[in-house]
């Protein structure tokens, strides 16, 4: 039995680092959104302050040029809830068998999370890369187990553990 407080406290500690590598993907998915809601608001602001001070083509282009704005911020807002919608999708809890979305995986030379987010993050002094499962590396790790080898930039590599 001497391996059941052990293990539990490993499983702990990894559902830990997932929760915290899920709240900065989360942080920086919160932040696309402000972001992009932000853009939308100054570019209507500035569409309605166009059409005080203006007349005539100039009023016309001026309002065209912030409706394109307003648009290419409504895109990346749609974006960023597509990737907020997707992050939903992944518990802390469970451990995974295979790689999917949510799995924290170490491979002898990297390790990775498959989820939505800034591309790299350090947790605890410990860089991960953060992957998502349409990207080519999330692509090449989605559906292997622990002890697949695999070949990525031509460079071999082998899954040691997924959690």
């Amino acid at each position: 039995m001497a391996h059941g407080p052990t293990n539990h406290r490993l499983l702990t500690m990894n559902i830990s680092l997932k929760e915290k590598l899920w709240m900065l993907c989360n942080q920086y998915v919160e932040e696309k959104i402000h972001s992009a809601t932000e853009a939308m608001r100054n570019a209507q602001e500035a569409a309605n302050e166009e059409g005080k001070s203006s007349a005539g083509d100039k009023y016309e282009t001026g309002r065209a040029m912030m409706q394109i704005e307003r648009d290419n911020a409504a895109t990346q807002l749609d974006e960023a809830l597509k990737l907020k919608k997707t992050l939903s999708l992944i518990g802390a809890s469970g451990r995974h068998q295979v790689i999917s979305l949510g799995s924290i995986v170490i491979t002898k030379t990297f390790k990775a999370f498959v989820s939505v987010g800034p591309g790299k993050l350090n947790v605890d002094g410990v860089d991960y890369f953060i992957v998502t499962p349409m990207s080519p590396l999330g692509k090449t790790l989605s559906g292997l187990n622990v002890g697949a080898e695999f070949t990525f930039n031509n460079k071999p590599n082998t899954v040691l553990e997924i959690f």
